[in-house]
């Protein structure tokens, strides 16, 4: 699932998979790894998308709305709560291991 849609904001971006690598702090072979669908994305992968390249968060997981919104400080500040909120749900339903809180 989330192959296609990370293919996808890259190639938006304009970006090659070792620039978006780079650009989200992770190995160019965990990236591909990712893309192709052999591993998930860590939530904190999925985090930095929302907040350095303002990948909508519903498109994101839930498949509604468009890849990508307008962002200000008001709307970033919520996102992190949200996704503070959804990082929780996930860990209680054993989804997500190993949380650090931020």
């Amino acid at each position: 699932m989330y192959g296609k849609k990370l293919q996808e904001i890259r190639k938006k971006l304009n970006l090659s998979q070792e620039e978006f690598a780079t650009q989200t702090n992770i190995t160019y072979r965990a990236y591909t790894s990712y893309e192709r669908g052999d591993r998930k994305p860590s939530f904190e992968f999925l985090e930095k998308l929302v907040i350095k390249f303002h990948v909508n968060l519903n498109w994101l997981i839930a498949n509604t709305g468009e890849p990508f919104g307008e962002v200000n400080n008001k709307d970033k500040n919520l996102k992190k709560e949200i996704l503070f909120e959804v990082k929780q749900m996930l860990i209680k339903e054993g989804i997500v291991k190993n949380f650090t809180q931020p």
